[in-house]
Protein backbone atom coordinates (compact mmCIF):
# COMPACT_ATOMS: atom_id res chain seq x y z
CA UNK A 1 0.00 0.00 0.00
CA UNK A 2 1.55 2.98 -1.26
CA UNK A 3 1.92 5.52 1.72
CA UNK A 4 2.24 9.03 0.00
CA UNK A 5 0.67 11.73 1.35
CA UNK A 6 -2.56 13.16 0.02
CA UNK A 7 -1.45 17.14 -1.04
CA UNK A 8 -3.26 20.39 -0.63
CA UNK A 9 -2.45 20.64 -4.21
CA UNK A 10 -4.57 17.28 -5.38
CA UNK A 11 -7.47 18.37 -3.11
CA UNK A 12 -7.64 21.32 -4.39
CA UNK A 13 -7.95 19.92 -8.02
CA UNK A 14 -10.25 17.29 -6.97
CA UNK A 15 -12.84 19.91 -4.94
CA UNK A 16 -12.05 22.30 -8.79
CA UNK A 17 -10.88 25.08 -6.06
CA UNK A 18 -7.45 26.93 -5.54
CA UNK A 19 -5.05 25.71 -3.07
CA UNK A 20 -5.10 29.23 -0.93
CA UNK A 21 -9.46 28.47 -0.93
CA UNK A 22 -8.43 24.96 0.73
CA UNK A 23 -5.98 26.93 3.03
CA UNK A 24 -8.65 29.01 4.43
CA UNK A 25 -11.14 25.43 5.14
CA UNK A 26 -8.29 24.45 6.84
CA UNK A 27 -7.61 27.18 8.77
CA UNK A 28 -11.08 27.64 9.65
CA UNK A 29 -11.73 31.31 7.61
CA UNK A 30 -15.15 32.01 7.86
CA UNK A 31 -14.51 33.84 4.11
CA UNK A 32 -15.74 30.41 2.38
CA UNK A 33 -19.23 29.76 0.99
CA UNK A 34 -20.84 26.86 3.04
CA UNK A 35 -21.03 24.90 -0.21
CA UNK A 36 -17.79 25.10 -0.79
CA UNK A 37 -16.26 24.38 2.36
CA UNK A 38 -18.52 21.38 2.40
CA UNK A 39 -17.07 19.83 -0.45
CA UNK A 40 -13.51 20.58 0.35
CA UNK A 41 -14.37 19.19 3.63
CA UNK A 42 -15.81 15.97 2.16
CA UNK A 43 -12.99 15.59 -0.47
CA UNK A 44 -10.24 15.39 2.49
CA UNK A 45 -12.28 12.62 4.32
CA UNK A 46 -12.52 10.82 1.01
CA UNK A 47 -8.95 11.10 0.16
CA UNK A 48 -7.79 10.27 3.83
CA UNK A 49 -5.93 13.69 3.75
CA UNK A 50 -4.16 14.32 7.02
CA UNK A 51 -2.96 17.45 8.20
CA UNK A 52 0.83 17.87 9.30
CA UNK A 53 1.33 18.11 13.10
CA UNK A 54 4.99 18.76 13.45
CA UNK A 55 4.67 22.24 14.32
CA UNK A 56 2.54 25.12 13.24
CA UNK A 57 3.26 24.89 9.66
CA UNK A 58 0.62 26.22 7.37
CA UNK A 59 -0.29 25.15 4.02
CA UNK A 60 1.18 27.31 1.18
CA UNK A 61 0.45 28.36 -2.16
CA UNK A 62 2.12 30.37 -4.47
CA UNK A 63 0.73 34.10 -5.93
CA UNK A 64 2.50 35.16 -8.61
CA UNK A 65 2.99 39.11 -8.63
CA UNK A 66 3.81 40.49 -12.53
CA UNK A 67 5.63 44.44 -11.51
CA UNK A 68 6.86 46.21 -14.84
CA UNK A 69 10.75 46.53 -12.85
CA UNK A 70 11.71 47.28 -9.38
CA UNK A 71 12.57 50.51 -10.22
CA UNK A 72 9.81 52.25 -9.36
CA UNK A 73 9.47 53.45 -5.55
CA UNK A 74 5.62 52.31 -5.35
CA UNK A 75 6.66 48.61 -5.89
CA UNK A 76 7.80 48.34 -2.38
CA UNK A 77 4.57 49.45 -0.60
CA UNK A 78 2.33 47.11 -3.70
CA UNK A 79 4.87 44.27 -2.20
CA UNK A 80 4.60 45.29 1.63
CA UNK A 81 0.51 45.03 0.72
CA UNK A 82 0.56 42.31 -1.15
CA UNK A 83 2.97 40.03 0.97
CA UNK A 84 0.98 40.94 4.28
CA UNK A 85 -2.32 39.95 2.95
CA UNK A 86 -0.94 36.23 1.44
CA UNK A 87 0.62 35.33 4.83
CA UNK A 88 -2.89 35.85 6.46
CA UNK A 89 -3.19 32.22 4.64
CA UNK A 90 -0.17 31.03 4.17
CA UNK A 91 0.34 31.97 0.81
CA UNK A 92 3.41 32.95 -0.83
CA UNK A 93 4.31 36.13 -3.33
CA UNK A 94 6.61 35.10 -5.82
CA UNK A 95 7.55 38.02 -7.62
CA UNK A 96 7.76 38.62 -11.77
CA UNK A 97 9.43 41.48 -13.09
CA UNK A 98 8.02 41.72 -16.50
CA UNK A 99 10.80 44.51 -17.48
CA UNK A 100 8.39 46.38 -18.60
CA UNK A 101 7.08 44.07 -21.68
CA UNK A 102 3.30 44.50 -22.01
CA UNK A 103 1.11 41.65 -20.61
CA UNK A 104 0.81 38.95 -22.57
CA UNK A 105 4.86 38.85 -23.98
CA UNK A 106 5.41 35.26 -24.03
CA UNK A 107 8.65 35.28 -22.09
CA UNK A 108 6.93 36.02 -18.93
CA UNK A 109 4.04 33.97 -19.89
CA UNK A 110 5.74 30.94 -19.89
CA UNK A 111 7.63 31.14 -16.97
CA UNK A 112 3.89 31.71 -14.69
CA UNK A 113 2.66 28.78 -16.80
CA UNK A 114 5.31 26.38 -15.72
CA UNK A 115 5.08 27.56 -12.01
CA UNK A 116 1.79 26.31 -12.16
CA UNK A 117 0.66 29.30 -9.30
CA UNK A 118 -2.61 29.63 -7.50
CA UNK A 119 -2.95 33.28 -9.00
CA UNK A 120 -1.92 36.70 -10.66
CA UNK A 121 -1.56 39.86 -9.60
CA UNK A 122 -0.83 41.53 -12.55
CA UNK A 123 0.68 45.36 -12.30
CA UNK A 124 1.79 46.13 -15.77
CA UNK A 125 1.59 49.29 -17.85
CA UNK A 126 -0.30 48.23 -21.06
CA UNK A 127 -1.88 44.77 -22.28
CA UNK A 128 -0.94 43.48 -25.74
CA UNK A 129 -4.28 42.96 -27.76
CA UNK A 130 -3.82 38.75 -27.02
CA UNK A 131 -2.94 39.23 -23.56
CA UNK A 132 -6.47 38.02 -22.58
CA UNK A 133 -7.20 35.07 -24.38
CA UNK A 134 -3.27 33.81 -22.98
CA UNK A 135 -3.93 34.73 -19.38
CA UNK A 136 -7.30 33.13 -19.65
CA UNK A 137 -5.54 29.93 -20.73
CA UNK A 138 -3.36 29.33 -17.31
CA UNK A 139 -6.56 28.52 -16.11
CA UNK A 140 -5.48 30.88 -13.24
CA UNK A 141 -7.41 33.65 -11.34
CA UNK A 142 -6.36 36.89 -11.95
CA UNK A 143 -6.52 40.28 -10.77
CA UNK A 144 -5.54 43.43 -12.60
CA UNK A 145 -3.98 46.40 -10.00
CA UNK A 146 -3.96 49.45 -11.16
CA UNK A 147 -1.85 51.54 -12.73
CA UNK A 148 -2.65 49.29 -15.99
CA UNK A 149 -3.77 49.64 -19.82
CA UNK A 150 -7.35 49.28 -18.44
CA UNK A 151 -10.25 47.13 -17.10
CA UNK A 152 -10.86 44.42 -19.03
CA UNK A 153 -14.02 43.19 -17.98
CA UNK A 154 -12.79 39.17 -18.05
CA UNK A 155 -10.80 39.94 -15.16
CA UNK A 156 -11.22 41.50 -11.30
CA UNK A 157 -9.83 44.40 -11.54
CA UNK A 158 -8.00 47.05 -8.35
CA UNK A 159 -7.76 50.64 -8.36
CA UNK A 160 -7.98 53.98 -7.05
CA UNK A 161 -10.32 57.06 -7.21
CA UNK A 162 -7.96 58.63 -10.24
CA UNK A 163 -10.76 61.05 -11.13
CA UNK A 164 -11.32 62.20 -8.07
CA UNK A 165 -7.99 62.54 -6.86
CA UNK A 166 -7.37 64.80 -10.29
CA UNK A 167 -10.37 67.05 -8.47
CA UNK A 168 -8.58 67.30 -5.68
CA UNK A 169 -4.87 68.31 -6.59
CA UNK A 170 -6.73 70.90 -8.98
CA UNK A 171 -9.35 72.20 -6.62
CA UNK A 172 -6.69 72.66 -4.21
CA UNK A 173 -4.49 75.19 -6.90
CA UNK A 174 -7.40 77.14 -8.19
CA UNK A 175 -8.31 77.96 -4.21
CA UNK A 176 -4.60 78.89 -4.10
CA UNK A 177 -5.64 81.95 -6.95
CA UNK A 178 -4.40 79.68 -9.78
CA UNK A 179 -5.65 79.91 -13.58
CA UNK A 180 -2.52 78.90 -15.59
CA UNK A 181 -2.46 74.79 -14.22
CA UNK A 182 -1.08 72.39 -16.33
CA UNK A 183 -1.23 68.64 -16.27
CA UNK A 184 1.43 66.20 -17.44
CA UNK A 185 0.12 62.38 -17.28
CA UNK A 186 1.02 58.89 -18.06
CA UNK A 187 0.68 57.94 -21.67
CA UNK A 188 -3.05 58.61 -23.19
CA UNK A 189 -3.60 54.96 -23.26
CA UNK A 190 -3.70 54.04 -19.96
CA UNK A 191 -6.85 54.66 -18.00
CA UNK A 192 -5.36 55.97 -14.53
CA UNK A 193 -3.75 58.55 -16.87
CA UNK A 194 -6.74 59.94 -18.40
CA UNK A 195 -8.96 59.27 -15.59
CA UNK A 196 -6.26 62.16 -13.37
CA UNK A 197 -6.41 64.29 -16.27
CA UNK A 198 -10.78 64.49 -16.62
CA UNK A 199 -10.66 65.19 -12.83
CA UNK A 200 -7.99 67.93 -14.10
CA UNK A 201 -10.63 69.42 -16.59
CA UNK A 202 -13.74 68.96 -14.14
CA UNK A 203 -11.84 70.86 -11.32
CA UNK A 204 -11.24 73.50 -14.22
CA UNK A 205 -14.63 73.47 -15.23
CA UNK A 206 -16.46 73.79 -12.23
CA UNK A 207 -14.12 77.26 -11.25
CA UNK A 208 -15.03 78.71 -15.10
CA UNK A 209 -11.72 78.59 -15.79
CA UNK A 210 -11.27 77.40 -19.78
CA UNK A 211 -8.67 74.26 -20.31
CA UNK A 212 -5.98 75.26 -22.30
CA UNK A 213 -5.07 72.06 -24.50
CA UNK A 214 -1.22 72.76 -24.61
CA UNK A 215 -1.42 72.97 -21.12
CA UNK A 216 -1.98 69.06 -21.33
CA UNK A 217 0.70 66.78 -21.67
CA UNK A 218 0.78 62.80 -21.70
CA UNK A 219 4.38 61.74 -21.35
CA UNK A 220 5.58 58.74 -19.02
CA UNK A 221 5.05 58.02 -15.50
CA UNK A 222 8.46 58.72 -14.42
CA UNK A 223 11.09 61.48 -13.76
CA UNK A 224 12.31 62.18 -17.20
CA UNK A 225 8.91 61.81 -18.62
CA UNK A 226 7.77 64.75 -15.84
CA UNK A 227 10.92 66.94 -17.27
CA UNK A 228 9.53 66.62 -20.54
CA UNK A 229 6.11 67.33 -19.81
CA UNK A 230 7.37 70.68 -17.54
CA UNK A 231 10.04 71.75 -20.50
CA UNK A 232 7.01 71.81 -22.82
CA UNK A 233 4.67 74.09 -20.84
CA UNK A 234 7.28 76.28 -19.50
CA UNK A 235 8.77 77.09 -23.10
CA UNK A 236 5.02 78.67 -23.45
CA UNK A 237 4.84 82.41 -24.22
CA UNK A 238 2.37 82.48 -21.51
CA UNK A 239 3.51 79.32 -19.20
CA UNK A 240 1.41 77.99 -15.80
CA UNK A 241 2.47 79.35 -12.31
CA UNK A 242 0.71 75.71 -11.16
CA UNK A 243 1.44 71.92 -12.67
CA UNK A 244 -0.68 68.73 -11.13
CA UNK A 245 1.67 66.02 -12.22
CA UNK A 246 0.11 62.35 -12.87
CA UNK A 247 2.80 60.62 -10.41
CA UNK A 248 5.56 61.60 -7.91
CA UNK A 249 8.47 60.63 -9.81
CA UNK A 250 6.94 62.99 -12.76
CA UNK A 251 6.52 65.76 -10.34
CA UNK A 252 10.06 65.00 -9.48
CA UNK A 253 10.87 65.79 -12.98
CA UNK A 254 9.44 68.97 -12.44
CA UNK A 255 11.43 69.91 -9.96
CA UNK A 256 14.21 69.26 -11.84
CA UNK A 257 12.96 71.63 -14.86
CA UNK A 258 11.99 74.27 -12.26
CA UNK A 259 15.22 73.98 -10.89
CA UNK A 260 17.18 74.60 -14.24
CA UNK A 261 15.42 77.28 -15.06
CA UNK A 262 16.52 79.10 -11.49
CA UNK A 263 12.10 78.94 -10.20
CA UNK A 264 11.59 78.67 -6.77
CA UNK A 265 8.95 76.05 -5.49
CA UNK A 266 6.41 77.12 -4.41
CA UNK A 267 6.87 80.80 -4.63
CA UNK A 268 7.39 81.07 -8.68
CA UNK A 269 5.69 77.20 -9.67
CA UNK A 270 3.37 75.44 -7.31
CA UNK A 271 3.54 71.63 -8.05
CA UNK A 272 1.03 68.73 -7.01
CA UNK A 273 1.97 64.94 -7.33
CA UNK A 274 0.37 61.72 -7.11
CA UNK A 275 1.24 58.45 -5.31
CA UNK A 276 2.39 60.00 -1.89
CA UNK A 277 5.43 57.29 -2.62
CA UNK A 278 7.85 57.39 0.50
CA UNK A 279 9.95 60.43 -1.07
CA UNK A 280 7.36 63.00 -1.24
CA UNK A 281 7.54 63.86 2.15
CA UNK A 282 11.42 64.27 2.02
CA UNK A 283 11.78 66.06 -1.22
CA UNK A 284 12.77 69.70 -0.83
CA UNK A 285 9.84 71.15 -0.76
CA UNK A 286 8.06 68.28 0.49
CA UNK A 287 5.48 67.43 -1.99
CA UNK A 288 1.71 68.02 -1.71
CA UNK A 289 0.77 64.79 -3.54
CA UNK A 290 -2.37 62.77 -3.78
CA UNK A 291 -2.25 59.91 -1.79
CA UNK A 292 -3.49 56.68 -3.09
CA UNK A 293 -3.64 53.59 -1.10
CA UNK A 294 -1.14 51.62 -2.93
CA UNK A 295 -0.52 48.43 -0.01
CA UNK A 296 -4.08 48.48 0.43
CA UNK A 297 -4.41 48.17 -3.21
CA UNK A 298 -2.19 44.76 -3.47
CA UNK A 299 -3.98 43.33 -0.01
CA UNK A 300 -7.27 43.86 -1.82
CA UNK A 301 -5.92 42.04 -5.02
CA UNK A 302 -4.75 39.01 -2.94
CA UNK A 303 -7.73 38.80 -1.04
CA UNK A 304 -9.61 38.57 -4.41
CA UNK A 305 -7.85 36.09 -5.62
CA UNK A 306 -8.33 33.72 -2.21
CA UNK A 307 -11.81 34.50 -2.84
CA UNK A 308 -11.69 34.09 -6.21
CA UNK A 309 -14.29 30.92 -6.05
CA UNK A 310 -16.92 33.04 -4.48
CA UNK A 311 -17.06 35.41 -7.51
CA UNK A 312 -18.03 32.37 -9.49
CA UNK A 313 -19.92 32.57 -11.58
CA UNK A 314 -20.91 36.24 -12.42
CA UNK A 315 -18.58 39.37 -13.56
CA UNK A 316 -15.81 39.52 -12.01
CA UNK A 317 -15.34 42.54 -9.18
CA UNK A 318 -13.84 45.81 -9.70
CA UNK A 319 -12.66 47.68 -6.46
CA UNK A 320 -11.50 51.39 -6.20
CA UNK A 321 -10.22 53.02 -2.88
CA UNK A 322 -9.98 56.14 -1.80
CA UNK A 323 -7.35 59.10 -2.63
CA UNK A 324 -6.75 61.96 -0.47
CA UNK A 325 -4.66 65.71 -0.79
CA UNK A 326 -1.86 65.82 1.24
CA UNK A 327 -0.82 69.48 1.37
CA UNK A 328 2.88 69.97 2.32
CA UNK A 329 5.07 72.76 1.05
CA UNK A 330 5.18 72.42 -2.70
CA UNK A 331 1.89 74.66 -3.71
CA UNK A 332 1.32 78.42 -2.38
CA UNK A 333 -0.25 80.99 -3.64
CA UNK A 334 -0.20 82.27 -7.16
CA UNK A 335 2.31 84.94 -8.04
CA UNK A 336 1.00 88.20 -7.67
CA UNK A 337 -2.79 86.98 -6.04
CA UNK A 338 -1.43 87.78 -2.64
Amino acid sequence: MSSRRVTIAEIAASAGVSVPTVSKVLNGRADVSAATRKRVQQIMADRGYQRRSSGPQRPVGLIDMAVPGLDSPWVVDVLRGAEAEAHKVGSQIVLTSTGRAPAGDPRWLDRLATRRSDGLVLVVNEAAPEAVAQLSALHTPVVLLDPVGGSDPSFATVGATNWAGGLSAVEHLVSLGHRRIAAISGRPKLMCSQERVEGYRAALGRAGIPVDERLVRFTEFCTEGGREGARAVLDLPDPPTAIFAGSDMQALGVYQEAAARGLRIPEDLSVVGFDDIAFAELASPPLTTVRQPLARMAAEAVRLLLDADDHMPGPPPRVELATHLVVRGSTGPAPGSA
